[in-house]
């Protein structure tokens, strides 16, 4: 029941007295986003005021914004990446921050292959902690009665390595599923998950999926809502479901559990959580030897009210198979946060994924905008760019984001592109537009140009001995199937037909090309099955040909017409289609270990 209203919230009326309070903490932050913005960047260059960094630009202990912007340069992460070597090789005097860094975060953006490591801070986790907080308030403004059950949701661990200098490297929600402040979390009706965090906290990916499906069925009149951190993961969910309901139920049956699940603390949890039950087995049973999976998530758990996923930027790929298995439920996307930084929250969570906008919330670290020209060769130190403040965006145009974080990142380009769609009170209102020279997303990975490139030449050196080459090349991220996957379409010279390369050796092109890629997708691919195969469809020659003509008569200039290195609209990808000869399949898994290189 909705509290007093002489405690509502222009938002909306809170459900309780403590979403009042962060309903109105959300109105204060976001009424006085230029003064929140003036003391957080006053406050980060006072706490980092002896820095190496900040000393090496001469800031001189200056606090205020013209100081800052006419002295720091905008830069990105090849900048700072000697000194980030440095502390990940064991260098603990203040580089970046005054206080100690605590861990890297290993973002999902790539430099040279690797991930990048994003230098964090203890005081870091209760920052994120507070944003998490506000999720649910504003959630309660627009779906009543979220205490009155549990959410299913699939989070999980994935691998942590330790840099050279001792530090910890891992994901940031790794991070914060292992931290104090989520082992530990307070009792909140609003928040309560079907999942222990012995199922979460296990990093064996088929092992804790297993667990979590399990305790999912088994609570699944009480599950009001579903989801997991992305689209495609709560998709792998699914066609976990589809490739173990046989064995789920005959452990639901039993009151027993699969010998496959090994690790001794989960057996335990799992003991006190597992009790025969024959009437939900042949229940399962029964849904899941349906041919059509149409509708399985309200089938199986029909007191679903939403999904909670994103389906922002690469995910909205996967929006129409969302609604297939769900029968169009709402999906929620929460709250917009990186390895860098937490930014900011969707303040109409229900809204539908395309009107999708998030709030930034203007304590969680200053914020600078750069506007978006993709026609721009870029600038250089000697022309540097002019940077807007957050509350002086304007709507309908597109920036990227710049940061300056508490944990040592100055004016630091993320590579987020964003569109501003309105304001609330003062604060800008955002839509994630893509990641900057991003070309193929199945889940976490992000491959760029540059990397398709360097893929394609080397899987094409296995064609030389056929004295055959690639004339063209284009890609698309295929996410009808689960897991998706990446699709590279060729068009081959072949100098000799007598001699042309064989099946087997296209086959062994998918998997160099699979070599070459960055370590998150070889990760994908081999640890958390994330990806599938990648696959190299060959087309007829005189493909790509067609493929100008068709832009051409489109109203691409001759002049300027360039093969697109990544396509997605529908009669190219269904001209391409029409002339495959041969499909191949990578045979076999890249090469991935948790160790990072030095």
């Amino acid at each position: 029941m909705a509290v007093d209203s002489a405690i509502s919230s222009p938002l909306g009326p809170p459900a309780c007295e403590k979403d009042a309070k962060a309903l109105r903490f959300i109105e204060e932050m976001t009424r006085n986003a230029d003064s929140v913005q003036e003391q957080v960047l006053s406050d980060i260059l006072t706490q980092n005021s002896q820095t190496e960094y900040l000393r090496r630009f001469k800031l001189n202990r200056a606090t205020d914004r013209d100081s800052f912007k006419s002295k720091l340069p905008v830069i990105a992460y090849e900048d700072l990446q000697p000194e980030i070597q440095r502390i990940a090789n064991g260098d603990r005097s203040a580089i970046l921050s005054a206080h100690p860094i605590s861990e890297f975060l290993t973002s999902s953006g790539t430099s040279a292959g690797e991930r990048k490591l994003m230098p964090t801070i203890k005081e870091e986790l209760d920052r994120r902690q507070l944003l998490y907080s506000l999720l649910m308030p504003v959630m309660n403004l627009y779906v009543p009665g979220l205490d009155k059950g549990k959410g299913l949701y699939f989070l999980f661990v994935k691998s942590e390595t330790r840099t050279p200098g001792g530090l910890l490297a891992r994901p940031v929600l790794t991070s914060y599923y292992k931290s104090e402040h989520f082992k530990t979390r307070p009792y909140d009706p609003y928040n309560v998950y079907t999942s222990p965090n012995e199922a979460i906290l296990c990093s064996d990916s088929f092992q804790s999926m297993y667990t979590q499906m399990l305790c999912g069925l088994q609570d699944r009149h009480q599950v009001l809502r579903v989801g997991a951190v992305f689209a495609s993961g709560l998709l792998r969910a699914i066609r976990f479901l589809q490739l173990n309901w046989r064995q789920l139920s005959q452990d639901i049956e039993t009151g027993t559990l699969n010998q496959k699940v090994t690790d001794p603390s989960l057996r335990e949890c799992m003991g006190k959580i597992l009790k025969p039950d024959p009437e939900l087995a042949r229940f399962v049973r029964h849904e899941c030897s349906k041919e059509s999976w149409e509708g399985i998530i309200t089938r199986i758990w029909p007191n679903t009210k939403y999904l909670d996923v994103i389906v922002t930027g690469a995910m909205a790929q996967y929006i129409p198979t969302l609604d297939y298995y769900s029968g169009g439920l709402p999906k929620a996307c929460t709250m917009y946060a990186s390895s860098e930084c937490y930014f900011g929250l969707n303040l109409n969570p229900m809204c539908k994924p395309s009107e999708v906008s998030y709030t930034i919330m203007p304590n969680m670290a200053y914020f600078e905008f750069l506007p978006h020209d993709p026609n721009s060769a870029g600038f250089t130190r000697d022309s540097p760019p002019k940077l807007v403040d957050l509350v002086d965006v304007e709507i309908g145009k597109e920036y990227e984001l710049v940061i300056t974080t508490y944990a040592g990142l100055c004016r630091y380009r993320v590579g987020d592109i964003l569109r501003v769609t309105g304001f609330h009170n003062s604060a800008p209102q955002f839509h994630f537009v893509r990641r900057k020279n991003v070309l193929l997303s199945i889940d976490s990975d992000k491959t760029d140009e540059a990397e398709l490139q360097k893929a394609v030449e080397n899987a094409s050196r296995l064609l030389r001995e056929f004295n055959t080459s690639v004339v063209e090349y284009t890609s698309y991220a295929d996410t009808k199937t689960i897991p998706g996957h990446y699709v590279i379409y060729w068009e081959l010279l072949v100098k000799d037909a007598a001699n042309s390369p064989t099946d087997d050796v296209l086959k062994q092109c998918c998997l160099a090309m699979e070599e070459s890629m960055n370590s998150v997708y070889r990760q994908g691919r081999v640890a958390d099955n994330s990806i599938g195969p990648l696959e190299i469809r060959v087309v007829k020659n005189g493909t790509f040909e067609e493929l100008m003509d068709y832009a051409i008569s489109r109203g691409a200039s001759i002049n300027q017409y360039k093969v697109p290195r990544c396509v997605n609209f529908t009669p190219i990808m269904e001209l391409l289609d029409s002339r495959v000869v041969s499909t191949h399949f990578s045979p076999a898994l890249p090469h991935w270990t948790p160790e990072r290189r030095r």
